[in-house]
């Protein structure tokens, strides 16, 4: 039986949700996956510690957390297009992140080699 959409977004967001505590030690408060055409996007709430927030506080800080932030998720990128891949069948071509320092959230898009959300409907 294939599986639909919702179910595949709900395991891609579950397995990001280990990925983040086994690799970087925690996990966010909250994933939302969605599959858009060729897309994954991927929000992550609540992964600041406050510490972090504290450094947030000027500029210098701010870049520094981003910085080190977007350095450890890019040092997992291969694992992270191996879980997608596992879960969908679909190639990761390309991916992105970016993470606020005002809302704490983290997006990521993967980049995916075919129209996903297509074969699902």
């Amino acid at each position: 039986m294939e599986k639909s959409k919702g179910a595949i977004e709900a395991e891609i967001s579950k397995e990001l949700t280990h990925w983040e505590k086994s690799y970087l030690g925690r996990g966010s408060v909250s994933v939302k996956s969605d599959i858009l055409r060729d897309m994954i996007i991927v929000v992550l709430r609540g992964i600041l510690t406050p510490a972090e927030y504290s450094l947030c506080e000027d500029q210098r800080g701010l870049l520094a957390v981003k910085q080190n932030r977007n350095s450890l998720v890019e040092s997992g990128v291969e694992e992270l297009k191996n879980i997608i891949y596992t879960i969908t069948g679909q190639e990761v071509i390309s991916f992105y992140t970016d993470i606020s320092t005002r809302t704490g959230e983290r997006v990521i898009v993967f980049k995916l080699s075919t129209d996903l959300e297509s074969q699902l409907n």
